[in-house]
Parts: C-alpha cells; structure tokens; sequence
C-alpha cells in the first residue's frame, strides 16, 4: 500500500478509536463506581450484540492503527523496507486482530 494511503488509514482508524476509548473507559469508570465485580461485568456482556459490535470494532481499529503504526517504527528503527517491512505490518495486523477477535468472542458469545 502506498505510504499516503496508509497514513489516510491510520488517520481514519484514530477517528474510529477516540470514541470508543472514550467510551470504553467512562463505562468501566462506572462499572466500577457502582461496585461491580469483573465476573458481573463479564455476566452482563455474555450474549450482547451490542457489547460484541462495539468491542469488535474496537479490536479491528486497534488492530489497523497498530500494525500501521508499529510498521512505521520497524521502517525507521530497524530500517525494514519492502516485502519485509510490509510482511510485519499484516503479521501485526492479523495477530493482533486474531487475539482481539478471540477475547471478544470469549466475553461475547
């Protein structure tokens, strides 16, 4: 992919991100002021298709604006270019997305 289309991505994939941090913290900030214990939390997610939407969306935008992010860092650190260089980034990508997608199966479904 090329470096402004990457960069538009990474850009995009921030966009998504910041409300859903946002979101993410105030909702366990008031989980946790109302005394939840993870394991209530946890029962309070299982089989939500909103929660699995929300947190599927959260890992796939992560997942995007790390690998591109991470790559950038190989390309100026380690000096990576090319095939290896675009190698990590989907490595990246596609680990943290497989990690990511699994957890919110896990607390999901």
């Amino acid at each position: 992919m090329t470096d402004i289309r990457l960069y538009m991505l990474q850009r995009i994939s921030a966009m998504i991100l910041a409300p859903l941090i946002v979101g993410h913290i105030v909702t366990m900030i008031v989980a946790v002021q109302d005394g939840l214990s993870a394991a209530e939390i946890l029962g309070r997610t299982q089989g939500s298709l909103w929660w699995g939407l929300f947190y599927g969306l959260f890992v796939a935008a992560v997942s995007v604006h790390a690998a591109i992010g991470l790559r950038t860092v190989a390309f100026e650190w380690l000096k990576l270019k090319g095939r290896a260089l675009d190698m990590l980034g989907w490595i990246v990508f596609a680990g943290l997305l497989a990690l990511g997608g699994r957890a919110v199966a896990a607390v999901v479904l």
